[in-house]
């Protein structure tokens, strides 16, 4: 199948200049409006989820109390405020980096609720290291396969 060429001054798919000509992604049936509200939503969603979770663990199952609510919420505040940090500083960052960042983030944030469950401090940094370690790798084989050395999208 022959692709037309791109009208004057067109970005190709992926709205980068420097992206190939060839990219052969599936057809986005959501509209632009969708994916800015979905930019905050998910992460505000996640961060009320995590900040509840946090705070069950740390009642243990006890009677829910102001300070747990507080400490929920403020839980979710931090989260979220540390998640678009993520999302803002990570794809700026080359693939290793990138990678690191996001593990840093996934182990810690495992970790905070594995600690707040009761567990051993040596439970809440070996179990979240191991996790993290996962993470790094994953998202480095990710990005080393869809991205080129200094981090543009080649898919």
């Amino acid at each position: 199948m022959a692709h037309a060429a791109p009208a004057p001054g067109a970005l190709p798919r992926g709205g980068r200049k420097d992206a190939p000509a060839t990219i052969n992604l599936p057809p986005d049936i959501f509209d632009a409006r969708t994916h800015r509200m979905a930019r905050v939503a998910v992460p505000v969603l996640l961060a009320l989820v995590y900040g509840y979770w946090a705070a069950a663990n740390r009642r243990g199952g006890g009677p829910v109390t102001g300070w747990n609510l507080l400490f929920g919420f403020l839980t979710a505040l931090v989260f979220a405020v540390v998640f678009f940090a993520v999302l803002t500083v990570a794809p700026r960052l080359r693939r290793e980096l990138h990678a690191l960042l996001w593990a840093v983030f996934i182990g810690v944030s495992f970790g905070f609720l594995y600690n707040q469950a009761g567990a051993s401090l040596v439970r809440s940094v070996g179990i979240p290291l191991l996790v993290a370690a996962v993470t790094f790798i994953v998202c480095f084989y990710r990005f080393y396969t869809r991205e080129d050395g200094v981090g543009h999208r080649v898919h």
